[in-house]
């Protein structure tokens, strides 16, 4: 979840600074094909920056640290298990980081499959014995061979492309109603202000409903990487591993209180806007070998 959140976080203001630049310098064309070429420039500037700086993101973000020289047997055999795993795989290592946090996790990013990371929080090395931990480092490992956060990256630039597109025509139809039902005088002191606010409001509006296409190919790609870690390192194992995942991170409330919890308790519009499918998804799909 956190390679997800940090991608979409640098995206969005990215796309956001640099759609405000040219805004205001009035680089935007009047022509449909112009719009389309600035709209792609905006829209791709944003999410390959985003893939170029998702290491750094996430390793500034969670205080991460790189292992270079394990001070621990458990960095030691995390180190050479994430090694082995890669060679069996034909990439290269990626950097292995380890993070203090209190929540169960772990996660890959990078801009390639041979320019990769992959960090786990301490919590997770705690609650995990090895062999969930083997599990966690091929589910991870399947992310960056699969190239995921690569296929991310150009799905959110069609997106924000279409989000700054869509948004900058609706905006200008706006400032056209403005013209003809108010006065010149109105229209010139506050059309300017108006088509920014609006724009951005568009902008905002559009771009959480397409979201909701980036979050499904992220929901999709976490059932692909259990499968083809399922298959390297067993059905049985990934099972167990996500069972357990299951047991250290579900709350588990009185049962006359249930009915009003929202940790993952009942279906609603909002796990639209979820990365993650929920876990019991995911040991369903393993059960019955959905995305083998």
């Amino acid at each position: 979840m956190i390679r997800v959140i940090l991608f979409l976080l640098t995206n969005l203001s990215v796309t956001f600074m640099f759609g405000t630049v040219l805004f205001l310098t009035g680089l935007e064309s009047n022509s449909i094909r112009s719009l389309i070429v600035f709209s792609s420039l905006v829209g791709f500037t944003g999410s390959i920056t985003s893939l170029l700086l998702s290491k750094w993101s996430a390793l500034r973000s969670t205080n991460g640290r790189i292992i270079y020289k394990p001070q621990t047997s458990m960095e030691a055999w995390i180190l050479n298990a994430v090694r082995y795993q890669s060679n069996q795989l034909g990439i290269k290592t990626p950097e292995v980081a380890i993070y203090t946090s209190n929540s169960v996790n772990a996660f890959a990013t990078g801009y390639s499959r041979n320019s990769s990371l992959v960090a786990f929080s301490t919590k997770l090395i705690d609650v995990m014995d090895k062999d969930q931990l083997q599990a966690v480092i091929a589910h991870e490992l399947s992310h960056v061979a699969n190239g995921d956060m690569i296929t991310l990256a150009l799905i959110q630039g069609v997106i924000n492309t279409f989000v700054f597109f869509v948004s900058t025509v609706f905006s200008r139809s706006i400032m056209n109603m403005l013209s003809t039902y108010r006065n010149t005088n109105y229209v010139r002191s506050y059309g300017f202000l108006i088509n920014y606010v609006s724009t951005m409001l568009l902008q905002a509006v559009f771009g959480m409903l397409a979201s909701i296409i980036v979050m499904a190919f992220s929901r999709y790609r976490e059932f692909k990487a259990d499968s083809d870690a399922a298959k390297r390192v067993g059905w049985d194992r990934m099972i167990r591993l996500l069972v357990r995942f299951k047991e250290v991170t579900d709350p588990r409330p009185p049962e006359d209180i249930k009915t009003y919890c929202i940790h993952g308790q009942t279906k609603s519009f909002f796990n639209l806007f979820s990365s993650h499918p929920p876990v019991q998804n995911r040991i369903d799909a393993l059960h019955n070998k959905t995305y083998e």
